[in-house]
């Protein structure tokens, strides 16, 4: 089962594209370390203080595959430079 998740983020200490990009890959790369996730910024790449991010899992069962990703949110949200403000599941 392939679950993908799209996460609007807000990045408030960014005075520029260079902090905002930083700040991102630092957690991209926790992420990505952390857990087995594809993980990239899909839109948002001109703005200094907005990202969305896309994170695809994919497991043999849907509930291993939705338990994952809602480790990847937690941990996501225990980051206090990076603030989620919209989430959205999908399942392919």
């Amino acid at each position: 089962m392939i679950g993908y998740l799209e996460c609007d983020c807000m990045i408030y200490d960014a005075q520029s594209l260079k902090e905002k990009r930083a700040v991102l890959q630092r957690v991209i790369t926790r992420l990505k370390q952390r857990f087995n996730i594809s993980i990239s910024e899909i839109d948002h790449q001109d703005v200094w203080q907005r990202t969305k991010i896309g994170i695809v899992s994919i497991s043999s069962s849907k509930s291993i595959t939705e338990k994952e990703l809602q480790k990847v949110l937690d941990y996501l949200d225990s980051f206090p430079e990076i603030e989620r403000a919209e989430t959205s599941l999908d399942w392919l």
